[in-house]
């Protein structure tokens, strides 16, 4: 079956509300056993839309699918909201235990973000710090449980869990092409505890300012494909993530056998991120001959103490930078959302006893990389004295500071509790690491490529020129 949002009464004039119309269309698709809704000509506004199995949403080039600011219309549903199980406000497109699911087209769909920005800097400015909103005190009642569960640094002692633009919950075989997806409230793209997943020449942009508008967030998912695709977000650009703390050392769920190719990532935080949310596992992951522009972070993995989990098997092949902070980021003292009275045994530098919570990474290959214009350092690599990381092999890898237009070392990553240091090599802590032909130009001559601090087992293999 195919149907048009104008036969049941949608209007592309940017002023109606087309709620209705869209509900009206998607049952009468469900119940024909699928079929595909198409979007044509002109700027459709509505509230929360929820997709279900075999269906497919159009998008036209030239039609915009743009969302009510109006906070009370995304009621609580269940989700996953920085690693934890809880109600958050329902996603602008969502699609819950469904099978066989398509959004494509040449249109943009609008999350209509700058109010929810805006909310959130109103909040953090007068220092709120908990449940004020009638949204925020219904989720705070459903999750009274949660309220103090790990925290990424979105907010969620106000209970203020924006919806992201687009998520897929538990469901399988989900086909994501050709779309522009831009000003979302929160994290844009974000599949959770699903399978069989194909992102493909996308565009998703979010302005530079805006608070935790990731790109694509790949969180508890499995056999995933992003390729052709560009990323200009707010935050880090893509993503992959598996839970956090004990609930998610529970769930068990990995995210695993996922490959990025052939990407553009722009302005965000960092590229290609791994966590901050590990519990779960991440393992098996390739990202092949992608371009960073201007992301703060190239390669970043960030996890801390009580995040829980392992990760290993990342492969980074054939990777360019130009003007990155930092092109390798492997940060095991990751500061954001810690709660102050944690922060001791979090970030000591001591060895602390290792429990089911203590995270671990390992067997990690970069080759190919070629970074130019790097403005705070070479590479921030730092584990943990009892969680060492093992097994980091970078081979091939061309490193070039800016020389100019410089920023302090210690924005190469967000770290607490680790010294600081003016040197701008590749800084090495707790870790294993064999460099093969890696290279740091433009340090200082008195500066060394290789910042070995305490902790630090490395291997140097430089062959002749």
């Amino acid at each position: 079956m195919i149907a048009d949002i104008a036969e049941f009464g949608g209007t592309g004039d940017g002023q109606t509300d087309n709620s209705k119309a869209f509900a009206a269309a998607i049952a009468s698709l469900k119940r024909a056993g699928g079929g595909t809704l198409k979007v044509t000509r002109g700027t459709y506004l509505s509230g929360p839309i929820e997709l279900f199995s075999n269906i497919t949403l159009e998008i036209g080039a030239s039609a915009v699918l743009q969302f009510l600011p109006d906070m009370q219309l995304y009621s609580p549903v269940l989700t996953r909201w920085e690693g934890i199980v809880c109600f958050g406000m329902h996603p602008l497109v969502f699609t819950r235990d469904a099978h066989d699911i398509s959004l494509k087209g040449e249109g943009t769909i609008d999350g209509n973000g700058n109010p929810w920005w805006a909310a959130l800097r109103h909040k953090k400015s007068v220092h709120q710090s908990c449940p004020v909103e009638p949204i925020e005190i219904a989720l705070a009642e459903y999750n009274k449980d949660l309220i103090d569960q790990p925290s990424g640094g979105g907010g969620r002692e106000m209970q203020f869990l924006r919806p992201p633009l687009v998520q897929f919950f538990r469901c399988s075989n989900i086909t994501i092409e050709g779309l522009t997806f831009r000003n979302s409230p929160f994290w844009t793209i974000h599949p959770v505890f699903s399978d069989h997943v194909i992102i493909r020449d996308i565009f998703v942009q979010n302005p530079p300012d805006a608070p935790n508008t990731d790109g694509i967030d790949i969180d508890s998912c499995t056999n995933v494909r992003v390729e052709n695709t560009t990323v200009d977000v707010g935050d880090d650009c893509i993503a992959i993530k598996a839970g956090a703390g004990e609930r998610g050392l529970r769930e068990g769920k990995a995210s695993k056998q996922i490959t990025i190719r052939n990407c553009h990532f722009k302005q965000g935080h960092g590229g290609v991120v791994i966590g901050s949310e590990t519990a779960g596992g991440i393992h098996d992951v390739s990202v092949n001959d992608c371009t960073f522009e201007g992301t703060d972070r190239g390669i970043r993995l960030k996890t801390r103490r009580g995040r829980g989990g392992a990760v290993s098997g990342l492969r980074f092949r054939n990777l360019k930078m130009e003007r990155v902070l930092c092109p390798v980021a492997i940060n095991m003292y990751y500061r954001c959302g810690a709660k102050p009275e944690d922060k001791q045994a979090l970030f000591s530098l001591k060895a602390e006893p290792l429990d089911s919570l203590t995270p671990s990474i390992s067997d990690i290959e970069i080759s190919g990389l070629e970074a130019q214009g790097c403005r705070a350092s070479a590479g921030f690599i730092a584990g943990l004295p009892e969680s060492p990381i093992g097994g980091l092999k970078m081979e091939q890898c061309h490193i070039g500071l800016a020389g100019h237009d410089m920023v302090p070392v210690s924005e190469s990553e967000m770290f607490e509790g680790i010294p600081e240091t003016s040197a701008r090599g590749i800084r090495i802590r707790h870790a294993s690491c064999e460099f093969r032909d890696v290279r740091v130009m433009g340090l200082g001559n008195q500066e060394k490529p290789f910042v070995n601090e305490e902790g630090a087992k490395i291997k140097i293999d430089m062959p002749a020129p």
